[in-house]
Protein backbone atom coordinates (compact mmCIF):
# COMPACT_ATOMS: atom_id res chain seq x y z
CA UNK A 1 0.00 0.00 0.00
CA UNK A 2 1.50 2.96 -0.70
CA UNK A 3 0.20 6.33 0.66
CA UNK A 4 0.80 10.48 -0.05
CA UNK A 5 -0.37 13.38 1.65
CA UNK A 6 -0.18 17.02 0.13
CA UNK A 7 -0.96 18.71 3.20
CA UNK A 8 -1.43 23.07 2.93
CA UNK A 9 -1.57 23.64 -0.28
CA UNK A 10 -4.04 25.81 -1.79
CA UNK A 11 -5.84 23.87 -3.93
CA UNK A 12 -8.00 24.66 -6.98
CA UNK A 13 -10.17 21.95 -8.17
CA UNK A 14 -13.23 22.82 -10.64
CA UNK A 15 -15.05 20.42 -10.92
CA UNK A 16 -16.03 19.85 -7.13
CA UNK A 17 -15.86 23.82 -6.65
CA UNK A 18 -12.99 24.12 -4.76
CA UNK A 19 -11.61 27.70 -5.26
CA UNK A 20 -8.83 28.35 -3.87
CA UNK A 21 -9.07 26.24 -0.40
CA UNK A 22 -5.98 25.82 1.96
CA UNK A 23 -6.92 21.96 1.86
CA UNK A 24 -4.83 18.32 2.51
CA UNK A 25 -5.13 15.71 -0.53
CA UNK A 26 -4.60 11.99 0.47
CA UNK A 27 -3.49 9.46 -1.99
CA UNK A 28 -3.60 5.66 -1.46
CA UNK A 29 -2.71 3.26 -4.26
CA UNK A 30 -3.41 5.87 -6.90
CA UNK A 31 -6.73 7.27 -5.58
CA UNK A 32 -7.95 10.18 -3.85
CA UNK A 33 -9.09 8.86 -0.31
CA UNK A 34 -10.34 10.95 2.75
CA UNK A 35 -7.76 10.00 4.92
CA UNK A 36 -4.10 8.08 5.23
CA UNK A 37 -2.44 6.50 8.03
CA UNK A 38 1.60 6.47 7.30
CA UNK A 39 1.80 8.51 4.02
CA UNK A 40 4.94 10.19 2.29
CA UNK A 41 4.21 14.10 3.25
CA UNK A 42 4.66 17.03 0.38
CA UNK A 43 4.32 20.37 1.92
CA UNK A 44 3.32 22.81 -0.83
CA UNK A 45 2.25 25.66 1.91
CA UNK A 46 1.81 29.07 0.36
CA UNK A 47 1.72 27.03 -3.37
CA UNK A 48 -1.04 26.64 -6.00
CA UNK A 49 -2.20 23.07 -5.81
CA UNK A 50 -4.59 21.58 -9.36
CA UNK A 51 -5.78 17.84 -10.48
CA UNK A 52 -3.55 16.80 -13.30
CA UNK A 53 -3.53 19.09 -16.67
CA UNK A 54 -5.96 17.36 -19.26
CA UNK A 55 -5.08 18.35 -22.87
CA UNK A 56 -7.94 18.49 -25.19
CA UNK A 57 -6.21 18.49 -28.71
CA UNK A 58 -2.46 18.10 -29.28
CA UNK A 59 -1.32 16.38 -32.08
CA UNK A 60 1.67 14.15 -30.39
CA UNK A 61 1.13 10.80 -32.10
CA UNK A 62 0.46 9.08 -35.96
CA UNK A 63 1.58 8.80 -39.10
CA UNK A 64 2.06 13.05 -39.80
CA UNK A 65 3.59 13.41 -36.32
CA UNK A 66 5.91 10.99 -37.19
CA UNK A 67 6.48 11.96 -41.16
CA UNK A 68 7.22 15.89 -39.43
CA UNK A 69 9.88 14.63 -37.66
CA UNK A 70 11.45 13.15 -40.48
CA UNK A 71 10.67 16.15 -42.66
CA UNK A 72 12.54 18.36 -40.62
CA UNK A 73 15.88 17.26 -39.22
CA UNK A 74 16.46 20.58 -38.46
CA UNK A 75 13.72 21.15 -35.94
CA UNK A 76 14.88 17.49 -34.59
CA UNK A 77 18.35 19.06 -33.87
CA UNK A 78 16.37 21.54 -31.26
CA UNK A 79 15.67 20.64 -27.71
CA UNK A 80 18.28 18.31 -26.97
CA UNK A 81 18.16 16.53 -23.41
CA UNK A 82 20.57 13.80 -23.27
CA UNK A 83 19.71 10.27 -21.38
CA UNK A 84 19.80 9.78 -17.71
CA UNK A 85 19.44 7.20 -15.58
CA UNK A 86 15.53 7.84 -15.48
CA UNK A 87 14.84 9.44 -19.07
CA UNK A 88 15.74 8.63 -22.07
CA UNK A 89 17.04 10.82 -24.82
CA UNK A 90 14.95 13.84 -25.36
CA UNK A 91 14.91 15.67 -28.91
CA UNK A 92 12.73 18.05 -31.32
CA UNK A 93 10.63 21.51 -30.92
CA UNK A 94 8.18 21.90 -32.62
CA UNK A 95 7.22 18.09 -33.19
CA UNK A 96 9.70 16.62 -30.26
CA UNK A 97 10.18 12.86 -29.96
CA UNK A 98 7.86 10.29 -28.04
CA UNK A 99 9.99 10.68 -25.22
CA UNK A 100 10.61 14.72 -24.97
CA UNK A 101 6.07 14.67 -25.35
CA UNK A 102 5.62 12.87 -22.23
CA UNK A 103 8.63 14.09 -20.19
CA UNK A 104 7.39 18.19 -21.47
CA UNK A 105 4.46 17.64 -20.70
CA UNK A 106 4.17 16.28 -17.06
CA UNK A 107 7.12 18.92 -16.82
CA UNK A 108 4.67 21.60 -16.88
CA UNK A 109 1.74 19.54 -14.68
CA UNK A 110 -0.21 17.19 -17.58
CA UNK A 111 -1.03 13.85 -16.97
CA UNK A 112 -3.53 13.51 -20.13
CA UNK A 113 -3.52 14.19 -23.76
CA UNK A 114 -6.09 13.67 -26.42
CA UNK A 115 -5.15 12.83 -30.22
CA UNK A 116 -7.15 14.19 -31.97
CA UNK A 117 -6.98 12.96 -35.39
CA UNK A 118 -6.32 9.20 -36.04
CA UNK A 119 -6.19 8.02 -39.75
CA UNK A 120 -7.92 4.21 -39.32
CA UNK A 121 -5.63 2.64 -41.78
CA UNK A 122 -3.36 4.33 -39.65
CA UNK A 123 -4.35 3.42 -35.91
CA UNK A 124 -1.67 0.87 -35.50
CA UNK A 125 1.28 2.93 -35.67
CA UNK A 126 -0.57 5.93 -33.55
CA UNK A 127 -0.76 3.57 -30.88
CA UNK A 128 2.57 1.92 -31.26
CA UNK A 129 3.59 5.88 -30.67
CA UNK A 130 1.00 6.68 -27.93
CA UNK A 131 2.69 3.52 -25.91
CA UNK A 132 6.18 4.58 -26.61
CA UNK A 133 5.08 8.19 -24.43
CA UNK A 134 5.65 7.92 -21.04
CA UNK A 135 3.76 9.31 -18.39
CA UNK A 136 0.87 10.10 -19.96
CA UNK A 137 -2.66 9.30 -20.37
CA UNK A 138 -4.03 9.17 -23.36
CA UNK A 139 -6.13 8.74 -26.11
CA UNK A 140 -7.08 9.07 -29.75
CA UNK A 141 -9.52 10.53 -32.17
CA UNK A 142 -10.04 8.57 -35.43
CA UNK A 143 -10.72 10.26 -38.48
CA UNK A 144 -14.18 9.77 -39.39
CA UNK A 145 -16.12 12.38 -41.97
CA UNK A 146 -14.15 12.55 -45.61
CA UNK A 147 -14.26 8.75 -45.32
CA UNK A 148 -16.45 6.63 -48.14
CA UNK A 149 -18.66 4.43 -46.14
CA UNK A 150 -19.69 7.80 -43.47
CA UNK A 151 -20.74 9.97 -47.05
CA UNK A 152 -22.98 7.25 -48.49
CA UNK A 153 -24.51 6.44 -45.18
CA UNK A 154 -24.66 10.29 -45.07
CA UNK A 155 -26.12 10.15 -48.91
CA UNK A 156 -28.51 7.47 -47.47
CA UNK A 157 -30.08 9.45 -44.96
CA UNK A 158 -29.91 6.23 -42.62
CA UNK A 159 -28.71 7.38 -39.45
CA UNK A 160 -28.62 4.05 -38.20
CA UNK A 161 -26.29 2.41 -40.52
CA UNK A 162 -24.23 5.31 -40.00
CA UNK A 163 -23.72 5.05 -36.57
CA UNK A 164 -23.23 1.42 -36.76
CA UNK A 165 -20.31 1.94 -39.10
CA UNK A 166 -18.95 4.87 -36.39
CA UNK A 167 -19.00 1.82 -33.35
CA UNK A 168 -17.42 -0.13 -36.26
CA UNK A 169 -15.10 1.98 -36.66
CA UNK A 170 -14.27 3.34 -33.35
CA UNK A 171 -13.60 -0.55 -32.12
CA UNK A 172 -11.72 -1.63 -34.58
CA UNK A 173 -9.44 1.48 -34.18
CA UNK A 174 -9.33 1.58 -30.48
CA UNK A 175 -10.48 5.23 -30.68
CA UNK A 176 -12.65 7.58 -28.01
CA UNK A 177 -15.02 9.14 -30.65
CA UNK A 178 -15.70 10.72 -33.77
CA UNK A 179 -13.07 13.27 -35.79
CA UNK A 180 -13.98 15.30 -38.24
CA UNK A 181 -11.62 17.53 -40.41
CA UNK A 182 -12.55 19.84 -43.66
CA UNK A 183 -15.97 17.75 -43.77
CA UNK A 184 -15.81 16.44 -47.35
CA UNK A 185 -13.37 19.26 -48.29
CA UNK A 186 -10.51 16.61 -48.33
CA UNK A 187 -12.42 14.35 -50.19
CA UNK A 188 -13.07 17.41 -53.20
CA UNK A 189 -9.44 18.25 -53.19
CA UNK A 190 -8.19 15.15 -54.52
CA UNK A 191 -10.75 15.99 -57.15
CA UNK A 192 -8.91 19.35 -57.96
CA UNK A 193 -12.39 21.11 -56.23
CA UNK A 194 -12.87 22.71 -53.26
CA UNK A 195 -15.77 22.66 -51.29
CA UNK A 196 -17.58 25.29 -49.14
CA UNK A 197 -20.19 23.87 -46.93
CA UNK A 198 -23.01 23.39 -49.09
CA UNK A 199 -21.35 22.43 -52.09
CA UNK A 200 -22.03 18.43 -52.83
CA UNK A 201 -18.46 16.19 -52.95
CA UNK A 202 -17.87 15.35 -55.88
CA UNK A 203 -18.85 12.38 -56.58
CA UNK A 204 -21.01 11.37 -53.23
CA UNK A 205 -23.80 14.30 -53.79
CA UNK A 206 -23.54 14.94 -50.04
CA UNK A 207 -22.37 18.76 -48.68
CA UNK A 208 -20.20 19.29 -45.74
CA UNK A 209 -23.17 20.34 -43.94
CA UNK A 210 -25.35 17.14 -44.20
CA UNK A 211 -21.74 15.12 -42.99
CA UNK A 212 -21.62 17.06 -39.83
CA UNK A 213 -25.12 16.93 -38.65
CA UNK A 214 -25.26 13.53 -39.74
CA UNK A 215 -22.40 12.90 -37.84
CA UNK A 216 -23.21 14.61 -34.72
CA UNK A 217 -26.84 12.90 -35.10
CA UNK A 218 -25.27 9.36 -35.36
CA UNK A 219 -22.75 10.25 -32.30
CA UNK A 220 -25.71 11.17 -29.90
CA UNK A 221 -27.08 7.58 -30.71
CA UNK A 222 -24.73 5.99 -28.52
CA UNK A 223 -23.99 7.23 -24.80
CA UNK A 224 -20.65 8.71 -26.14
CA UNK A 225 -18.24 10.42 -23.21
CA UNK A 226 -17.39 13.03 -26.35
CA UNK A 227 -19.18 15.22 -28.85
CA UNK A 228 -18.07 14.85 -32.16
CA UNK A 229 -14.84 16.66 -32.42
CA UNK A 230 -14.80 19.23 -35.27
CA UNK A 231 -12.01 20.94 -37.10
CA UNK A 232 -15.04 22.89 -39.84
CA UNK A 233 -14.36 24.02 -43.47
CA UNK A 234 -12.67 26.97 -44.80
CA UNK A 235 -9.58 26.89 -42.02
CA UNK A 236 -7.10 29.90 -42.37
CA UNK A 237 -9.11 31.51 -45.25
CA UNK A 238 -10.24 35.29 -44.65
CA UNK A 239 -13.83 35.77 -44.16
CA UNK A 240 -14.40 31.86 -42.41
CA UNK A 241 -16.34 33.37 -39.71
CA UNK A 242 -19.37 33.07 -41.44
CA UNK A 243 -19.17 29.68 -42.36
CA UNK A 244 -18.12 28.77 -38.53
CA UNK A 245 -20.93 30.06 -37.54
CA UNK A 246 -22.92 28.49 -39.71
CA UNK A 247 -21.29 25.14 -38.85
CA UNK A 248 -22.26 25.70 -35.14
CA UNK A 249 -25.60 26.04 -36.25
CA UNK A 250 -25.87 22.59 -38.22
CA UNK A 251 -26.06 20.70 -34.48
CA UNK A 252 -29.20 22.88 -33.06
CA UNK A 253 -31.50 20.71 -31.77
CA UNK A 254 -29.81 17.69 -31.08
CA UNK A 255 -30.34 16.60 -28.12
CA UNK A 256 -26.59 15.08 -25.87
CA UNK A 257 -27.36 12.40 -23.75
CA UNK A 258 -25.52 14.22 -21.20
CA UNK A 259 -24.91 17.75 -19.92
CA UNK A 260 -22.10 18.58 -22.75
CA UNK A 261 -22.42 20.03 -26.03
CA UNK A 262 -23.06 18.53 -28.89
CA UNK A 263 -19.77 19.93 -30.67
CA UNK A 264 -16.49 20.58 -29.56
CA UNK A 265 -15.11 23.15 -31.82
CA UNK A 266 -11.45 23.12 -32.77
CA UNK A 267 -8.65 25.71 -32.57
CA UNK A 268 -11.34 28.34 -33.03
CA UNK A 269 -8.55 30.62 -33.79
CA UNK A 270 -7.83 29.78 -37.44
CA UNK A 271 -12.14 29.86 -37.81
CA UNK A 272 -12.55 33.53 -36.42
CA UNK A 273 -11.42 35.44 -39.21
CA UNK A 274 -13.15 38.52 -41.13
CA UNK A 275 -12.15 40.53 -44.39
CA UNK A 276 -12.14 39.01 -47.78
CA UNK A 277 -8.16 39.27 -48.29
CA UNK A 278 -5.12 39.37 -46.21
CA UNK A 279 -5.21 42.78 -46.77
CA UNK A 280 -8.35 43.70 -44.91
CA UNK A 281 -7.98 40.66 -42.52
CA UNK A 282 -9.27 41.42 -38.97
CA UNK A 283 -10.28 39.47 -35.83
CA UNK A 284 -13.78 38.52 -35.92
CA UNK A 285 -13.11 36.86 -32.26
CA UNK A 286 -15.86 38.72 -30.70
CA UNK A 287 -18.64 37.32 -33.47
CA UNK A 288 -17.41 33.68 -32.61
CA UNK A 289 -17.15 34.34 -28.48
CA UNK A 290 -20.94 36.55 -28.45
CA UNK A 291 -22.42 33.05 -30.11
CA UNK A 292 -20.98 30.54 -27.64
CA UNK A 293 -21.61 32.83 -24.81
CA UNK A 294 -25.48 32.85 -26.01
CA UNK A 295 -25.37 28.76 -26.68
CA UNK A 296 -24.75 25.66 -25.26
CA UNK A 297 -25.03 23.58 -27.94
CA UNK A 298 -20.79 23.78 -28.41
CA UNK A 299 -17.56 23.83 -26.87
CA UNK A 300 -14.34 25.55 -28.21
CA UNK A 301 -10.64 25.15 -27.83
CA UNK A 302 -8.66 28.73 -28.58
CA UNK A 303 -5.54 27.22 -30.70
CA UNK A 304 -3.86 30.33 -29.61
CA UNK A 305 -0.61 31.35 -31.50
CA UNK A 306 2.99 31.13 -30.11
CA UNK A 307 5.21 33.51 -31.52
CA UNK A 308 8.19 31.77 -33.34
CA UNK A 309 8.86 28.62 -35.42
CA UNK A 310 6.78 25.74 -35.84
CA UNK A 311 5.42 23.28 -38.28
CA UNK A 312 1.49 22.71 -39.06
CA UNK A 313 0.58 19.15 -39.27
CA UNK A 314 -3.18 18.38 -40.50
CA UNK A 315 -5.73 16.70 -41.45
CA UNK A 316 -6.99 19.39 -43.85
CA UNK A 317 -4.75 18.66 -46.94
CA UNK A 318 -5.53 21.58 -49.08
CA UNK A 319 -5.05 24.24 -46.32
CA UNK A 320 -1.21 22.80 -45.93
CA UNK A 321 -1.16 23.06 -49.53
CA UNK A 322 -2.28 27.08 -49.40
CA UNK A 323 0.39 27.28 -46.65
CA UNK A 324 3.01 25.87 -49.15
CA UNK A 325 1.72 28.30 -51.56
CA UNK A 326 2.19 31.37 -49.51
CA UNK A 327 5.22 30.66 -47.80
CA UNK A 328 7.42 28.99 -50.16
CA UNK A 329 8.62 26.69 -47.65
CA UNK A 330 8.78 22.82 -48.26
CA UNK A 331 5.26 20.94 -48.13
CA UNK A 332 4.28 17.46 -48.32
CA UNK A 333 1.15 15.71 -48.11
CA UNK A 334 -0.17 11.96 -47.97
CA UNK A 335 -3.64 10.59 -48.84
CA UNK A 336 -5.13 7.98 -47.11
CA UNK A 337 -6.98 5.63 -49.60
CA UNK A 338 -10.89 6.19 -48.63
CA UNK A 339 -10.15 7.97 -45.43
CA UNK A 340 -8.37 11.06 -45.22
CA UNK A 341 -5.58 12.98 -46.06
CA UNK A 342 -2.93 14.90 -44.81
CA UNK A 343 -0.08 17.56 -45.35
CA UNK A 344 2.97 19.09 -42.90
CA UNK A 345 4.37 22.26 -43.66
CA UNK A 346 7.01 24.54 -41.80
CA UNK A 347 6.24 27.54 -40.82
CA UNK A 348 7.13 31.22 -38.71
CA UNK A 349 4.95 32.90 -36.53
CA UNK A 350 6.04 36.59 -36.68
CA UNK A 351 5.27 39.46 -34.81
CA UNK A 352 6.28 41.90 -37.19
CA UNK A 353 4.00 40.11 -39.72
CA UNK A 354 0.51 42.24 -39.66
CA UNK A 355 -1.21 39.09 -40.26
CA UNK A 356 0.48 37.03 -37.45
CA UNK A 357 0.06 39.82 -35.08
CA UNK A 358 -4.09 39.29 -35.77
CA UNK A 359 -3.93 35.66 -35.32
CA UNK A 360 -1.97 35.90 -31.87
CA UNK A 361 -4.34 38.42 -30.93
CA UNK A 362 -7.71 36.69 -32.00
CA UNK A 363 -6.70 33.18 -29.54
CA UNK A 364 -6.51 35.73 -26.71
CA UNK A 365 -9.49 37.77 -27.67
CA UNK A 366 -11.49 34.01 -27.58
CA UNK A 367 -10.30 33.50 -24.37
CA UNK A 368 -11.01 36.63 -22.62
CA UNK A 369 -14.23 37.54 -24.62
CA UNK A 370 -15.83 34.13 -23.91
CA UNK A 371 -17.77 34.89 -20.82
CA UNK A 372 -18.01 30.60 -19.22
CA UNK A 373 -14.61 29.45 -18.78
CA UNK A 374 -16.70 26.36 -19.14
CA UNK A 375 -17.34 26.84 -22.35
CA UNK A 376 -13.34 27.46 -23.85
CA UNK A 377 -10.36 24.96 -23.62
CA UNK A 378 -6.59 26.31 -23.25
CA UNK A 379 -4.66 24.84 -26.88
CA UNK A 380 -2.10 25.76 -29.22
CA UNK A 381 -2.96 22.63 -31.88
CA UNK A 382 -0.04 21.75 -31.31
CA UNK A 383 2.35 21.96 -32.96
CA UNK A 384 0.03 24.18 -35.75
CA UNK A 385 -0.50 27.12 -33.89
CA UNK A 386 3.08 26.64 -31.54
CA UNK A 387 4.66 23.60 -29.53
CA UNK A 388 3.05 22.81 -26.55
CA UNK A 389 5.31 23.70 -24.50
CA UNK A 390 4.29 27.66 -25.08
CA UNK A 391 1.27 27.08 -22.62
CA UNK A 392 2.82 28.31 -19.72
CA UNK A 393 3.52 31.63 -21.96
CA UNK A 394 -0.22 31.71 -22.75
CA UNK A 395 -1.35 31.19 -19.78
CA UNK A 396 0.51 34.62 -18.40
CA UNK A 397 -0.76 36.76 -21.37
CA UNK A 398 -4.72 35.63 -19.81
CA UNK A 399 -3.69 36.46 -16.34
CA UNK A 400 -1.77 39.73 -17.11
CA UNK A 401 -2.86 42.42 -19.38
CA UNK A 402 0.00 44.81 -18.17
CA UNK A 403 1.71 41.32 -19.90
CA UNK A 404 -0.40 41.42 -23.53
CA UNK A 405 -0.51 45.43 -23.42
CA UNK A 406 3.71 45.26 -23.23
CA UNK A 407 3.53 42.22 -25.79
CA UNK A 408 1.39 44.28 -28.22
CA UNK A 409 3.94 47.48 -28.29
CA UNK A 410 5.92 45.00 -29.62
CA UNK A 411 3.68 43.48 -32.55
CA UNK A 412 2.57 44.77 -35.82
CA UNK A 413 0.54 48.52 -35.29
CA UNK A 414 -2.62 46.38 -37.08
CA UNK A 415 -3.32 44.95 -33.80
CA UNK A 416 -4.77 48.33 -32.67
CA UNK A 417 -7.14 49.07 -35.77
CA UNK A 418 -8.32 45.62 -36.73
CA UNK A 419 -8.03 43.53 -33.06
CA UNK A 420 -9.82 43.98 -29.73
CA UNK A 421 -7.23 42.93 -28.07
CA UNK A 422 -5.68 45.99 -26.62
CA UNK A 423 -9.32 47.49 -25.03
CA UNK A 424 -9.66 44.05 -23.20
CA UNK A 425 -9.37 44.54 -19.41
CA UNK A 426 -10.39 41.21 -18.35
CA UNK A 427 -7.58 39.10 -16.36
CA UNK A 428 -8.17 35.41 -15.85
CA UNK A 429 -7.73 34.08 -11.93
CA UNK A 430 -6.12 30.31 -11.48
CA UNK A 431 -9.50 29.09 -11.07
CA UNK A 432 -10.65 30.16 -14.32
CA UNK A 433 -6.61 28.41 -15.36
CA UNK A 434 -7.88 25.27 -13.62
CA UNK A 435 -10.95 25.32 -15.52
CA UNK A 436 -9.65 25.76 -19.28
CA UNK A 437 -6.79 23.01 -18.85
CA UNK A 438 -8.56 20.97 -16.36
CA UNK A 439 -11.75 20.87 -15.53
CA UNK A 440 -13.22 21.89 -18.27
CA UNK A 441 -11.51 19.74 -21.14
CA UNK A 442 -11.96 16.67 -18.70
CA UNK A 443 -15.95 17.10 -18.05
CA UNK A 444 -16.14 17.99 -22.05
CA UNK A 445 -14.27 14.74 -23.10
CA UNK A 446 -16.14 12.68 -20.28
CA UNK A 447 -13.33 12.24 -18.57
CA UNK A 448 -14.06 13.29 -14.98
CA UNK A 449 -16.46 10.43 -14.92
CA UNK A 450 -12.81 8.40 -15.23
CA UNK A 451 -10.85 9.82 -12.57
CA UNK A 452 -9.09 12.62 -14.63
CA UNK A 453 -9.45 16.53 -14.26
CA UNK A 454 -10.50 16.58 -10.24
CA UNK A 455 -9.53 15.77 -6.97
CA UNK A 456 -12.47 14.47 -5.62
CA UNK A 457 -12.74 11.49 -3.78
CA UNK A 458 -12.42 8.05 -6.04
CA UNK A 459 -10.45 10.58 -8.61
CA UNK A 460 -7.00 9.62 -10.34
CA UNK A 461 -3.93 10.73 -7.89
CA UNK A 462 -3.29 13.22 -10.60
CA UNK A 463 -1.84 16.02 -9.15
CA UNK A 464 0.10 19.39 -9.83
CA UNK A 465 1.70 21.65 -7.65
CA UNK A 466 2.99 24.98 -8.94
CA UNK A 467 5.59 26.98 -6.81
CA UNK A 468 4.27 29.62 -7.00
CA UNK A 469 1.65 32.22 -4.50
CA UNK A 470 -2.47 32.26 -5.18
CA UNK A 471 -1.90 36.11 -4.78
CA UNK A 472 1.02 35.94 -7.36
CA UNK A 473 0.23 38.52 -10.28
CA UNK A 474 3.87 39.03 -11.97
CA UNK A 475 3.44 37.40 -15.48
CA UNK A 476 6.86 36.35 -15.20
CA UNK A 477 6.81 34.40 -12.46
CA UNK A 478 3.62 32.72 -13.40
CA UNK A 479 4.86 31.49 -16.88
CA UNK A 480 7.83 30.32 -14.90
CA UNK A 481 5.93 28.13 -12.42
CA UNK A 482 3.88 26.72 -14.82
CA UNK A 483 6.43 25.68 -17.21
CA UNK A 484 8.21 23.64 -14.91
CA UNK A 485 5.94 22.05 -11.64
CA UNK A 486 7.39 22.32 -8.13
CA UNK A 487 5.69 18.33 -8.15
CA UNK A 488 3.88 16.64 -10.46
CA UNK A 489 2.20 12.76 -9.35
CA UNK A 490 0.69 10.88 -11.58
CA UNK A 491 -1.52 7.99 -9.60
CA UNK A 492 -0.19 8.85 -6.83
CA UNK A 493 3.72 8.94 -7.52
CA UNK A 494 5.53 11.79 -7.79
CA UNK A 495 7.21 11.87 -11.44
CA UNK A 496 8.28 15.27 -11.35
CA UNK A 497 10.08 17.40 -8.92
CA UNK A 498 11.56 20.71 -8.66
CA UNK A 499 10.55 20.50 -12.59
CA UNK A 500 12.78 17.48 -13.33
CA UNK A 501 11.52 14.09 -14.20
CA UNK A 502 12.12 11.40 -11.74
CA UNK A 503 9.85 8.59 -12.45
CA UNK A 504 8.63 7.65 -15.61
CA UNK A 505 6.02 5.36 -15.46
CA UNK A 506 3.60 4.07 -18.52
CA UNK A 507 0.24 5.81 -19.58
CA UNK A 508 -2.64 4.32 -20.13
CA UNK A 509 -4.52 4.71 -23.16
CA UNK A 510 -8.37 4.96 -22.85
CA UNK A 511 -10.78 3.83 -25.57
CA UNK A 512 -14.38 3.75 -26.46
CA UNK A 513 -16.52 0.60 -26.99
CA UNK A 514 -19.61 1.95 -28.75
CA UNK A 515 -22.46 -1.11 -27.63
CA UNK A 516 -24.59 -1.24 -31.48
CA UNK A 517 -27.54 -3.26 -32.49
CA UNK A 518 -26.32 -6.37 -33.77
CA UNK A 519 -28.92 -6.43 -36.45
CA UNK A 520 -27.14 -3.24 -37.72
CA UNK A 521 -23.99 -4.37 -37.38
CA UNK A 522 -25.16 -6.82 -39.71
CA UNK A 523 -25.88 -4.89 -42.27
CA UNK A 524 -23.51 -2.69 -42.43
CA UNK A 525 -21.02 -5.18 -42.06
CA UNK A 526 -21.72 -6.91 -45.09
CA UNK A 527 -21.62 -3.77 -47.04
CA UNK A 528 -17.82 -2.91 -45.44
CA UNK A 529 -16.85 -6.13 -46.71
CA UNK A 530 -18.03 -5.31 -50.00
CA UNK A 531 -15.83 -1.87 -49.70
CA UNK A 532 -12.81 -3.93 -48.52
CA UNK A 533 -12.69 -5.83 -51.23
CA UNK A 534 -13.24 -3.85 -53.99
CA UNK A 535 -11.02 -0.53 -52.91
CA UNK A 536 -8.28 -0.95 -49.62
CA UNK A 537 -5.36 -2.16 -50.32
CA UNK A 538 -5.57 -3.92 -47.10
CA UNK A 539 -7.86 -6.77 -46.09
CA UNK A 540 -11.11 -6.37 -43.24
CA UNK A 541 -9.51 -9.25 -41.32
CA UNK A 542 -6.12 -7.46 -40.95
CA UNK A 543 -7.48 -3.86 -40.31
CA UNK A 544 -8.32 -3.72 -36.69
CA UNK A 545 -6.09 -2.88 -33.85
CA UNK A 546 -5.42 -6.26 -31.69
CA UNK A 547 -5.30 -6.04 -28.54
CA UNK A 548 -1.34 -6.29 -27.99
CA UNK A 549 -0.97 -2.54 -29.32
CA UNK A 550 -3.04 -0.99 -26.25
CA UNK A 551 -0.98 -3.05 -23.30
CA UNK A 552 -2.53 -0.71 -20.78
CA UNK A 553 -5.77 -0.21 -21.77
CA UNK A 554 -9.06 1.67 -19.67
CA UNK A 555 -11.99 0.71 -21.63
CA UNK A 556 -14.92 3.27 -21.82
CA UNK A 557 -18.49 1.52 -22.92
CA UNK A 558 -20.67 3.45 -24.57
CA UNK A 559 -24.24 1.76 -24.75
CA UNK A 560 -26.65 1.88 -27.65
CA UNK A 561 -29.37 4.83 -26.73
CA UNK A 562 -32.93 3.54 -26.75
Amino acid sequence: MSELLIKNGVVYDPINGVKGEKKDICIRDGKVVEEVKNPKVIDAEGMVVMPGGVDIHAHIAGGKVNAGRLFRPEDGRRGLRPRTKVCMPESGYSVPNTFATGYRYARMGYTFVMEPAMPPLAARHTHEELIDIPILDNAAIPLIDNNWMTMEYVKSGDIDLLAAYIAWMIRATKGYGVKVVNPGGTEAWAWKKNCDLNDAVPYFDVTPAEIVRALAEANERFEMPHSIHVHGNMLGHPGNYEVTLKTYDLVKGITPYRDRPVMHATHTQFFSYGGTTWRDFESKARAIADYVNANEHVSIDIGSVIIGDTTTMTADGPMEYSLHQITGRKWTNHDVELETGSGITPFLYSGKVSVHTLQWAIGLELALLTKDPWKIALTSDHPNAGPFIGYPILISMLMSKRRRDESAKEMHSVIFDRAELPSIDREYSFYEIAIITRGMTARTLGLHEHGKGHLGVGADGDVAIYDISPEERDAGKIQKAFLNAKYTIKGGEIVVKDGEVVSAPPGRTFFVTPECESGLMDEMTAKLKEMFANYYSVSLANYPVQDAYVPNPYEIRAPWRS
